[in-house]
């Protein structure tokens, strides 16, 4: 299908509005919001609704202005409208307008202007209510598709089952929905193992291990520069490690991380995350690392940690492992570290078959348990 081009054969308002809960935004919000934007001179698209951990105001609007990108004319802004919906109750009806009349006043400020020197011309919507909000905001009512025959899909079928309509939600919506797993543990207890066949058997492949990629490099480096001096070729265990190190691994994980969430499904397994990475300082220069913690608070909301327990796991050194003798001291500072958290957390043992059979049910547990579209 061709794209709609940003550029309309004939302006005819000039200041339109687009407003909804956009929960989710989907196709036919983009359709509505497009549409307008062809015909005025500048839309203002306002996401008011309660607000929802699942799905927060903040990403609707940034959701919508990543896919309408190509629009320069749009300007969006998100606000609280915790009023029932009642169209038959003037007061009500009132409530939701000055809402939307306070928003639009927002966004206008943002750029010098006001309702009194940019009037709303035209409100463009699908729905019956339309005629009265125009009258309301005192400017024209655009119907567009009412009956749904272009496009026939609604929030409330997405929220309904996610699962089933995910090639329709935006990529930072299903960054935002999907259930997030982190598989972590100490050197050589089978975490990488775990977390790629996590991954397959739900369909996806795992968020591989920057730290792993970018230790190999390290070592690499050194040895060529070794090399070059005439002197003794280094292991693992004589390279040193700075703090600079393990921001650089914490920052890049949490960008891989992040573009698989918005690429991906529903499930998202990761091999470790910036909280491992804290343990990981620790353990290479034996403090905490208080940089890392406004990474770490910025984690996405994990559905599930996976703690891979060293016991009865034979260590294997790969050439990036060298510490055999502090699996057990790991192990124990993850487990510490994320009851510390109060974050949700299952410690597989066993061979690798029930490690898998055990992680792969606590993960199709919580994607059974669906999504809390309930508002906070």
């Amino acid at each position: 299908m061709e794209p709609i081009l940003p550029t309309p054969v004939e302006r005819r308002f000039g200041h339109g509005l687009v407003v909804g809960k956009f929960f989710p935004p989907h196709a036919g919000h983009l359709y509505l919001v497009r549409a307008a934007a062809q015909v005025c001179a500048t839309v203002t698209v306002g996401v008011f609704d309660r607000e929802c951990r699942a799905l927060p105001l903040a990403v609707r609007a940034a959701a919508l202005r990543r896919e309408l990108a190509a629009f320069p004319n749009l300007r969006f802004v998100a606000a609280l409208d915790d009023a029932p919906i009642d169209y038959a109750d003037p007061a009500v009806w009132d409530r939701h307008v000055a809402v939307f009349r306070a928003g639009v006043a927002t966004a206008l400020a943002a750029e010098g202007k006001s309702l009194a020197t940019d009037p709303l011309d035209a409100v463009f919507t699908s729905e019956a209510y339309g005629d009265e909000l125009g009258r309301r905001l005192g400017c024209l009512h655009v119907a567009l598709d009412p009956d749904r025959a272009w496009q026939p899909v609604s929030g409330t079928a997405l929220r309904a089952d996610p699962v089933k309509h995910w090639g329709s939600l935006s990529p930072l919506v299903r960054a935002a929905l999907c259930r997030r797993v982190v598989v972590l543990g100490a050197e050589s207890t089978g975490t990488t193992t775990l977390a790629r066949d996590l991954a397959r058997s739900f369909g996806a492949d795992a968020v591989p291990e920057f730290g792993r990629e970018y230790s190999a490099l390290k070592l690499v480096v050194e040895r060529a520069l070794a090399k070059a001096r005439g002197a003794p070729v280094p292991g693992m265990e004589a390279i040193a490690w700075t703090a600079a190190d393990f921001l650089h691994i914490a920052r890049v994980q949490s960008r891989w991380e992040e573009a698989a969430a918005q690429a991906g499904g529903p499930v998202l397994v990761a091999d470790t995350d910036a909280l491992a990475t804290e343990v990981w300082h620790e353990r290479y220069r034996g403090a905490p690392l208080p940089a890392l913690e406004p990474l770490i608070a910025a984690l996405p909301r994990r559905a599930l940690y996976i703690l891979t327990d060293h016991d009865g796991v034979p260590f294997e050194d790969d050439g990036l492992r060298d510490g055999e003798h502090l699996r057990a001291w790991m192990t124990g500072r993850f487990a510490a570290e994320l009851a510390r958290r109060g974050l949700p957390v299952l410690r597989v043992t066993g061979t690798k078959e029930s490690r898998l059979a055990r992680a792969r049910a606590a993960v199709a547990e919580s994607l059974s348990s669906g999504w809390d579209f309930r508002p906070d």
